[in-house]
């Protein structure tokens, strides 16, 4: 992102046709701090900044129409969204955010007022979790809207996902399915207003408005356990770990592929989100496989010694964070099997893929096959 110029007010109504490029990066560029460890930020060829001996490095897209819809809610969390699955993948390597950049491919028609609402949820995000943004790109695109950032991070004891053993735990933090039910009901036409309100209640009829909006909160401003993940660097307690971003049973497979180990899961012990499991209860179903297959919960997926798991929740206590031992791996190649009592059968992974069949990502009651 480079230009050179003081930012000056813009109409907050114009489109990016009308504001150009030059004029909307000199606009951004007055928007965006310089953070600490930032020698050059935003405004020149490339940004300069101070790193550790051991950088990490991360990138996600937003894509509107795959990843976000802009009726689904205010656009701020747009923002916050596009930040926070970043910085997922550096709290599950257990490293320190530091640095983003952010490339926008923008239609021509887009406002100023809706880019700054966008801005505002990145910039809020990034200094709630101490990230300065350096740079970026912008281009003009017949559509669709997407929000690309890559974030830097450093570490130095990282966890991976390759270091999982036979007879660790499989464990989970916080609970699962709250997004994947949020996301069930803004595809049927539910909307969060501004201020957090529901706007449009679509296809709810229920009598739990409460959990409605925690699940919605939960799909369009995830809140993965950052501090949490740090943490993990100062304790030899979690031999892998990666974060759940397209659903426990899809994410704990390639887990298992890169530790080389079979894994089974305890359907019993699933940390089902309760507004979740409300929320499914009053449509006739429940929250199991929500919890299952959902996906995009940002928790973490760790392997933990046995003999290791009372410290871990010592540890995740301190954040008031839940931490579930959800099964166990095994040797074997890499496989999952779903325990209900007695009876162990084999788990066939349902979680979003892209490049599969939409189908792949459809609830199912049903776990085993």
């Amino acid at each position: 992102m480079s230009d050179s110029g003081a930012g000056t007010a813009l109409d907050r109504a114009a489109t990016m046709a009308e504001v150009g490029e030059r004029g909307l990066l000199r606009h951004l560029r007055s928007r965006i701090p310089l953070g600490p460890g930032v020698l050059v930020g935003v405004g020149d060829d490339a940004a300069a900044v101070e790193t550790g001996l051991l950088t990490l490095v991360t990138t996600d897209v937003l894509i509107e129409g795959v990843h976000f819809r802009r009726e689904w809610g205010p656009a701020n969390l747009i923002g916050r969204k596009a930040l926070t699955v970043n910085l997922s993948d550096i709290a599950a390597m257990a490293g320190v955010p530091r640095y983003a950049v952010v490339s926008l491919s923008l239609p021509a028609d887009t406002t100023v007022e809706f880019l700054d609402a966008v801005y505002d949820g990145l910039l809020e995000r990034s200094a709630e979790a101490g990230v300065a943004i350096v740079g970026g790109n912008v281009a003009c695109t017949p559509g669709p809207l997407t929000i690309d950032v890559t974030l830097l991070g450093h570490g130095d004891k990282l966890l991976r996902r390759d270091g999982a053993k036979a007879g660790d735990l499989v464990v989970v933090t916080g609970t699962l399915g709250g997004a994947a039910a949020g996301l069930n009901f803004l595809q049927g036409g539910t909307r969060l207003g501004a201020e957090g309100v529901l706007s449009d209640a679509g296809t709810w009829t229920g009598g739990a408005p409460d959990s409605l909006l925690s699940c919605l909160r939960a799909q369009l401003d995830p809140t993965p356990p950052l501090a949490f993940g740090r943490a993990l660097s100062e304790h030899d307690i979690v031999h892998a770990a990666m974060d759940l971003s397209d659903g426990l049973s899809g994410d704990l497979l390639t887990l298992c592929h890169a530790s080389d180990v079979s894994a089974w899961v305890d359907g019993s012990a699933l940390p089902v989100d309760p507004c979740a499991a409300q929320l499914e209860k009053e449509g006739g179903t429940d929250g199991f496989s929500v919890a299952l297959h959902g996906g995009e919960d940002y928790q973490l997926l760790l392997a933990v010694p046995p003999g290791a798991f009372d410290q871990l929740k010592d540890v995740a206590v301190v954040w008031d964070l839940p931490v579930t031992a959800v099964g166990e791996f095994t040797e074997g190649p890499p496989a999952l099997s779903m325990k209900f009592g007695d009876r162990m059968k084999r788990l066939r992974p349902k979680s979003h893929e892209h490049f599969k069949d939409p189908g792949s990502r459809r609830s199912d009651p049903s776990a085993e096959t």
